[in-house]
């Protein structure tokens, strides 16, 4: 008989749990009960990309349990497993004991070395420490061009050539688009800065104390990641004073604003590249001329009409982030994009496309943010794993302490999606499992800082991908509000506003036709997330069984509490026995306790909030 038992997510098994700081030791406790001679029980612990490992031999210190401690001293990834070594019919038996096949932490298996697979180990320089007013904040994300015309008549500002206006907001968006399928014309709804401005109020009766606002710089595009001059607001969105007066109505009431950083990139008609001499002359550019100060930026294959680009996309010629003059224009001390707009009001960044951009680029604007006087918030479109993620071949650094304070989260949304939908890839369980990685593997102050979304300019709209199904809509908003992570909602999202993928997910928000009954749902939670502690910064604790999931969040005054039913059948829940993990507590009988005599049909939840501790 050989049985082995480990699981990362018990810190009876892994104290502490989940990501650790350099130099801080790590306890590892295996139990072991074996019939034959043991002859060694070791931990095997190799750093990121190397292939040789360090033995850790684990030592009997109670009956079945063997116990080793290791110190990470550098920041990194770190991976381990265990090698068990037995004496067989006069001979040696060895075995290795790894993570699950699906890579994620948690109850492991025994298995061949062929087949093994480490668990992750996060080790972190230091915490990504966020202001109050980030990690315990609701923000809404605003498309600009979509959002409200704020100027009295309706009148667009700064008409162009070569765009197209829409004669209404009720428009479905559509590009015109020639036989390569680029777009050739651009259209505008719109949607200016005042138009934020005259809606803060409408923000307000949501309950809203941040936004996340897509790209405001001088762009010839309407979704303006194809920038054209870093210090300039879009003239259709309105001016450099309408900026002031948005970040101080936004401050007055009690909001904070994220900006875009699109630093990967520019627009092939910008400033810096001037392809076709739309806004600038023939003396501007790296495209129009060799000496141009700005030609090292740009990388061409055969100049001027052949060069790279994000993703082969020519209206984006991608920016060589190692010129010393482009560092200095965008996180330099003086008259640079990060000194302007911050000094104008900004409380922080977002950066659009972060595996496309070197670590020391985002380390020098993570630095360059930590200068001011007031804390900055540095966030980053990531949309795996940002522990693990790895971009041309180079293992990126993004929650080690220096870079970035957090990431889009994309991965939860997937594992949301999956579990509302009608024909999930996973079960219930396996979801479960990926959100509980996340806790695992990110530092624990990254991971609250994750910025969650439903749905954003790049996905369709949450109630589109639920197919329009009201229960399941409000399902997606109780989980959104329930895990943690800071909340964001999709401009429009809080309407019923549907739509697929872009340009359908950019439509106007239709401010004559809000859904009042999704209004409500959704400020509902707001209000909880704002008010009760457990969801802003409680521990989580899941729970899988018979298709149902429940979550709890705690802090040592309060409990979070709350069950959904995503099988087809009805469920009685003190019938329920939940398989709690990252806590090995009876909590099934806790639950069932707390929702006695409860039913639930398909697509139903349960929640509540009680003043009682974990015992």
């Amino acid at each position: 008989m050989l049985d082995i038992r480990y699981n990362s997510w018990l810190e009876k098994y892994k104290k502490p749990f989940g990501a650790v700081q350099a130099k801080q030791p790590v306890t590892i406790n295996l139990r072991l009960v074996i019939e034959q001679p043991l002859l060694s029980v070791e931990l095997m612990v190799h750093p990121d990309r190397q292939m040789t490992s360090e033995n850790y031999p684990l030592h009997l210190v109670a009956a079945g349990i063997y116990q080793a401690t290791f110190t990470p001293t550098k920041a990194g990834l770190y991976y381990y497993y265990f090698k068990i070594v037995i004496k067989h019919d006069d001979q040696q038996a060895v075995y290795f004991y790894g993570a699950a096949d699906d890579g994620f932490g948690g109850p492991g298996r025994l298995t061949t070395i062929d087949n093994l697979k480490s668990y992750q180990l996060t080790c972190y320089q230091k915490p990504a420490v966020s202001p109050e007013w980030y990690r315990n904040g609701v923000f809404y994300q605003i498309f600009p061009d979509r959002f409200y015309n704020g100027n009295p008549n309706g009148e667009i500002n700064a008409r162009r050539k070569n765009t197209f206006i829409y004669a209404t907001p009720e428009d479905t968006p559509y590009y015109i688009k020639n036989q390569a399928g680029e777009v050739v014309r651009w259209d505008f709804f719109g949607g200016n800065l005042q138009g934020i401005i005259a809606k803060i109020p409408y923000l307000k009766k949501l309950g809203i104390t941040g936004i996340y606002l897509n790209p405001i710089f001088f762009a010839s595009s309407s979704h303006r990641y194809d920038t054209n001059d870093y210090l300039k607001i879009d003239p259709i969105l309105g001016t450099e004073a309408d900026f002031k007066e948005l970040t101080q109505q936004l401050h007055q009431a009690g909001m904070h604003l994220i900006l875009d950083g699109v630093f990967n990139h520019v627009g092939k008609d910008s400033k810096y590249f001037n392809a076709q001499q739309l806004f600038y002359g023939p003396d501007q550019g790296a495209a129009q001329d060799p000496h141009s100060p700005y030609r090292d930026w740009f990388d061409f294959e055969k100049y001027p009409t052949d060069y790279e680009s994000w993703w082969g996309v020519k209206d984006l010629p991608k920016v060589n982030k190692n010129q010393p003059a482009f560092r200095k224009l965008i996180y330099g001390t003086k008259n640079s994009v990060i000194q302007k707009w911050t000094d104008l009001g900004v409380d922080g960044w977002r950066l659009d496309v972060a595996d496309e951009l070197p670590d020391d680029f985002i380390q020098k604007i993570h630095q360059r943010l930590q200068e001011f006087s007031t804390k900055k918030v540095l966030l980053g479109e990531v949309w795996e794993d940002a522990s693990n993620k790895i971009a041309y071949n180079q293992r990126k650094n993004y929650p080690l302490g220096d870079e970035l304070d957090g990431v889009m989260n994309y991965p939860l949304r997937h594992c949301l999606l999956d579990l509302l939908a009608y024909r999930p890839t996973r079960s219930t369980a396996q979801n479960a499992r990926e959100i509980m990685s996340l806790q695992e593997n990110y530092p624990p102050e990254f991971y609250y800082n994750s910025l969650n979304n439903l749905g954003t300019h790049d996905t369709e709209r949450i109630f589109t991908a639920v197919g329009e199904d009201r229960a399941r809509l409000k399902l997606a908003w109780d989980l959104l509000f329930m895990l943690p992570g800071v909340p964001c909602i999709y401009y429009g999202d809080e309407t019923g506003m549907t739509g697929g993928k872009d340009p359908l997910n950019r439509g106007c928000l239709p401010w004559k036709k809000i859904d009042s009954t999704i209004f409500a749902y959704v400020h509902c939670w707001v209000e909880r997330r704002k008010t009760q502690p457990a969801l802003q910064q409680g521990n989580l604790i899941l729970g899988t069984t018979a298709g149902c999931l429940a979550i709890i969040r705690s802090t040592p005054e309060q409990l979070a509490l709350y069950v959904v039913n995503l099988s087809a059948q009805q469920q009685q829940l003190d019938q329920l026995d939940f398989e709690f993990i990252h806590d090995d507590q009876d909590l099934g009988e806790f639950i069932t306790t707390e929702f006695a005599d409860l039913k639930l049909a398909p697509s139903e939840s349960c929640f509540k909030v009680i003043k009682r501790r974990l015992s």
